[in-house]
């Protein structure tokens, strides 16, 4: 597969990875989108707290001294 940027943002990402692990453009751009793609699965995994269960950790918070 072929994915085409522009000329300028190549030539930064070149001198960006200069004395990096990174050996071409194409390694530092998979790494970039990876990571991406990455976090946005570990927030799909994210989770909301009841009202209750935020009540407890905020008195367990305070119990110990942290509010």
């Amino acid at each position: 597969m072929k994915v085409e940027i522009k000329d300028e943002i190549y030539e930064k990402i070149k001198e960006r990875i200069k004395g990096t692990e990174f050996s071409s453009v194409e390694e530092y751009v998979n790494f970039v989108l990876e990571e991406v793609l990455k976090d946005e699965d570990e927030e799909e995994f994210e989770f909301e707290l009841s009202e209750e269960d935020e009540e407890k950790i905020e008195e367990r918070l305070k119990s110990l001294g942290y509010l």
